[in-house]
């Protein structure tokens, strides 16, 4: 039997730390457009990384590159691989 990772927020993880997003913590508009992106709960993520100040936040998802804000990728839970 395995045991699952807690939940974390996306901003949680450090540089070349791979997840598999888990839900939003809210439904807003925000989370609608990352969906859209394919920013989609089950999807795996990993951090490329983070701006000198922490902001934007580049990730990978679905073979793509992607720059969140904090407060984007404040909205996504991921559990860790």
């Amino acid at each position: 039997m395995t045991e699952e990772s807690p939940i974390k927020l996306l901003n949680d993880l450090v540089k070349g730390q791979t997840a598999r997003i888990h839900d939003f913590t809210e439904e807003n508009d925000t989370c609608a457009r990352l969906e859209e992106m394919g920013v989609t709960p089950g999807e795996e993520i990993s951090v490329v990384r983070y701006a000198p100040l922490g902001d934007p936040i580049e990730i990978r998802v679905r073979g793509y590159n992607l720059s969140l804000r904090k407060e984007e990728a404040d909205l996504i839970q991921v559990t860790e691989i």
